[in-house]
């Protein structure tokens, strides 16, 4: 049918063990390898993903501390002006469009779900801010089945695989999620997500240290542009983020 994008063709026997492959020896590399923003319920897991488009986790974590003691639960952002959020999300960039989103979205939620985030794509997609990458994230955490969500270090990461060629991320997608078996997911997305940012970096890419430097055809990759071979950085996460609890 016109419009509608073609699924991915069917990779080979071969490709899929050589993913397979390549998220075991980056699983035993990264054992530590999770959802780096900091939170304590739904709602503020919720928040902390619509702050952390185009920001680090690393200055989300910073901002949200006051932001959560000056809001606790959905009814609180609900009930507040997005120029009273400014003040405490300004460092985290796009602050006005964040402060607008959270609100509404805290609204929406406080309204139609009962103060408690959806565990739906569809409703969480509905939502102001939500995206399909952070609809993923977000179900991740709350346990809610197997997703693939692909923000810039997946994308990059799998490109230089060669597991995917689109920059489109929802191709990336559908790309990663017909390669590997659902139980894997989840923890490829979160693995391919630590690879990015601690090793296969944008700009020089540390293939010298690289636990899966055998498997990778370094597609993209400038032979001059890789950094030099260094002993790892150390983990970036200051505090353990906690999953909700379910309710």
């Amino acid at each position: 049918m016109a419009g509608r994008s073609r699924p991915p063709r069917a990779p080979p026997p071969a490709e899929r063990t050589r993913a397979l492959a390549v998220l075991d020896l980056l699983g035993r590399a990264l054992p530590e390898a999770r959802i780096a923003l900091d939170f304590r319920d739904d709602v503020q897991l919720l928040v902390s993903v619509i702050l952390s488009a185009q920001c680090t986790d690393v200055r989300v974590n910073q901002a949200t501390p006051a932001l959560f003691r000056r809001f606790p639960d959905a009814a609180a952002f609900a009930r507040a002006r997005p120029e009273a959020l400014w003040p405490l999300i300004r460092s985290c960039g796009l602050y006005r469009n964040k402060a607008r989103n959270i609100v509404a979205a805290l609204q929406a939620v406080a309204a139609e779900h009962g103060g408690r985030v959806p565990r739906t794509r569809e409703a969480l997609e509905a939502l102001p801010g939500v995206g399909r990458k952070s609809a993923g994230v977000v179900l991740i955490q709350l346990g809610e089945g197997q997703h693939f969500p692909v923000d810039t270090h997946v994308g990059r990461v799998s490109r230089r695989l060669g597991f995917a060629r689109e920059l489109d991320p929802s191709r990336v997608e559908r790309r990663l999620m017909a390669l590997l078996p659902p139980e894997r997911w989840n923890q490829g997305h979160q693995l391919l997500v630590w690879h990015g940012r601690r090793t296969c970096t944008a700009r020089a890419p540390a293939c010298g240290r690289c636990p899966v430097e055998e498997l990778c055809p370094r597609r993209g990759v400038r032979r001059d542009a890789t950094a030099p071979t260094r002993a790892a950085a150390p983990s970036s996460p200051t505090r353990r983020a906690r999953r909700p609890s379910r309710p």
